[in-house]
């Protein structure tokens, strides 16, 4: 467990104790972001302390985290992150590049990068004996929560939209959740999730409002820095570039906060460039940053990929901030685009929902507008299974033919199909 210091404010600035429950600062709703004693981290610390550990999950850096290890060996909790990082050849081949990678999500125990922000939100509620966990979740969230929950023995209460996809409702029943489908969108769901913490006490994993939850999703910086050998900046020669899908923000600035606490430390060789892409429908965080501004104003959210369909995003500063201060910037694609790209993502190997391939559409983008070069390194961030959303899947694909049983229907079906 890392040296836990209390909380700052990414607005005004200002520093709280470590207390059990802190969501935002009550001074300005701000985002809260959690303080490591880094000094004492440095002291404590080398690089191989690090990498040479054999945890294969999120735990093997359970140094630079706010949170004890929990009991969770044997179960989905001690089994979250540690993903694999792909080199999809024939991919970076169609796209003229030379150095791609592909981060998937997907092989998390739920199947989406939230397990992440889950695993370590459910070691804290844990570790300050709270008896009940609560979220809004257009789906992925909210499975998380219910799988990482379940493994512990935990209570979770899920709110969703009901206009979620089928599959996402059905992992947070499988999982013995309670489930409570709300009448509206993400961002009500949300609210109401807020109002019910406080009245009843259950502990929030609200997305971009418990800080614990970029704590979470930093370790995907973790790994990549871990995997892909960034201490050593002659490793990949240029600055790395990750694309990140964008909706609430919570997971770019968890990301950007993974490799910021790496700098601290002194351990990483160069800043990766972080590229947030959003749906053309719900792209209010691109809309600011393309402003010069970190004022986030709300947008009416309408796109495929229902993960990042948000319309006001919780953690819209921080996302903004991420790709300013690394030398970033935002691309906003089409759902068209978005459905390509899982057809592109599916023929190396790759199933991806929605909002995980909308990732790859944003790099195609950039690569066309001149963002990124054909040479530089990149990974791209697929967060999320494509059976979480097998509707959006069979949108991006034609559809199977049916014929009789005989060699005859065959025979004159592969000769009508284009080779």
């Amino acid at each position: 467990m890392g040296d836990f210091l209390g909380y700052h404010c990414s607005v005004c600035k200002a520093e709280y104790p470590p207390t059990q429950v802190m969501y935002t600062c009550p001074l300005d709703g701000g985002n809260l972001d959690v303080v490591l004693d880094i000094k004492q981290l440095k002291q404590k610390y080398h690089v191989s302390d690090i990498t040479s550990r054999k945890e294969t999950s999120l735990w093997r850096y359970l140094p630079l985290l706010p949170v004890p290890l929990p009991p969770a060996e044997g179960t989905p909790l001690g089994a979250a992150g540690y993903t694999p990082v792909y080199q999809p050849l024939h991919l970076a081949e169609k796209l003229g590049m030379s150095r791609l990678w592909v981060k998937d999500e997907s092989r998390n125990p739920t199947a989406s990068f939230k397990d992440r922000a889950s695993a370590v939100v459910v070691a804290r509620a844990m570790q300050i004996g709270a008896k009940v966990i609560v979220t809004a979740s257009t789906g992925n969230a909210g499975a998380a929560l219910a799988g990482m929950a379940a493994a512990a023995g935990q209570k979770a209460v899920i709110f969703a939209p009901r206009s979620a996809p089928p599959a996402k409702v059905a992992q947070l029943l499988v999982y013995g959740a309670q489930v409570i489908l709300v009448d509206g969108n993400y961002d009500q769901a949300f609210d109401l999730t807020i109002e019910a913490s406080r009245e009843f006490g259950w502990y929030c994993r609200n997305t971009g409002y418990n800080p614990f939850t970029a704590e979470g999703k930093k370790t995907a910086a973790l790994e990549i820095w871990d995997q892909l050998r960034l201490a050593d900046s002659t490793v990949t020669g240029r600055p790395l570039t990750v694309f990140v899908s964008v909706g609430d923000g919570n997971i770019i600035s968890g990301i950007h906060k993974g490799f910021r606490d790496l700098e601290a430390l002194g351990w990483l060789g160069q800043m990766p460039r972080l590229i947030g892409v959003q749906a053309e429908g719900s792209a209010a965080v691109a809309n600011a940053f393309h402003a010069g501004s970190e004022i986030i104003q709300p947008v009416q959210a309408q796109t495929i990929a229902d993960s990042i369909s948000v319309d006001l995003p919780r953690d819209g500063v921080r996302a903004v901030r991420a790709a300013s201060q690394t030398g970033g910037t935002y691309v906003t694609v089409k759902d068209a685009e978005i459905l390509a790209a899982i057809a592109d993502l599916g023929r190396v190997g790759i199933f991806a929902e929605p909002a995980g391939s909308t990732a790859l559409a944003g790099l195609k983008k950039a690569l066309a507008q001149g963002i990124v070069k054909p040479d530089d390194p990149v990974v791209v961030m697929n967060t999320g299974s494509g059976l979480k959303d097998v509707r959006a899947a069979m949108q991006a694909v034609r559809e199977a033919p049916v014929i009789e049983p005989s060699m005859s229907a065959l025979k004159k079906h592969l000769e009508s199909v284009v080779p």
